[in-house]
């Protein structure tokens, strides 16, 4: 059984802001996802879980300051990196916009915006991603705070249900949120 874990994505960035996907480029928060993670530590103060939950996060620039913040504000230990955590490689589309990616690869326009992240030149299958979130779930031995990324939290919260990925996007996504998964239970909560 899993044990309890809250899945959280790093504050709103520069690229965010303007569409640019990230991917394993990073990009700095910006005032407002500062805000985002400083809100989510204290829900999770409110939580009352700093002392009974891991901190975990990726080594990316974006989720790592999220996590610091949250630390910051909840009362964690500093957080601890997994590089399982970062987020899905995009390839050559890493800070293009999706007008530019249309423009590059017209074929595109009539993907939904998963699946498209599937034919981004040079970028990491979804196939890897699932066997690599998979594996952080595994590593888990009590109630975590995993702070991430949008695709990866996505492919975390949908395996911790113990879904298949064709229900990923059942779940909500969303910044200044923490997604709370409990005995096979999702719940959203927002400071």
């Amino acid at each position: 059984m899993l044990p309890e874990i809250y899945v959280i994505r790093h504050g709103q960035t520069e690229w965010n802001a303007s569409g640019r996907w990230q991917g394993s480029y990073d990009s700095p928060l910006t005032e407002r996802g500062q805000s985002q993670a400083l809100a989510l530590g204290g829900l999770l103060a409110a939580e009352g879980i700093a002392t009974t939950h891991r901190l975990l996060c990726s080594p990316q620039g974006r989720a790592r300051r999220t996590a610091e913040l949250i630390a910051k504000a909840a009362g964690f230990p500093a957080p601890m990196e997994d590089a399982r955590l970062r987020e899905i490689d995009v390839g050559r589309w890493t800070g293009r916009t999706r007008a530019e990616i249309l423009a590059e690869a017209p074929h595109t326009e009539e993907l939904d915006w998963l699946e498209l992240y599937t034919h981004a030149p040079g970028g990491e299958s979804f196939e890897a991603l699932w066997e690599r979130v998979g594996a952080v779930l595994e590593s888990l031995t009590g109630p975590t705070v995993l702070v991430t990324h949008g695709i990866t939290s996505r492919f975390l919260r949908t395996r911790a249900m113990g879904w298949g990925p064709d229900r990923m996007e059942e779940l909500p996504g969303g910044q200044g949120v923490a997604h709370r998964i409990a005995a096979g239970q999702h719940e959203e909560l927002a400071p």
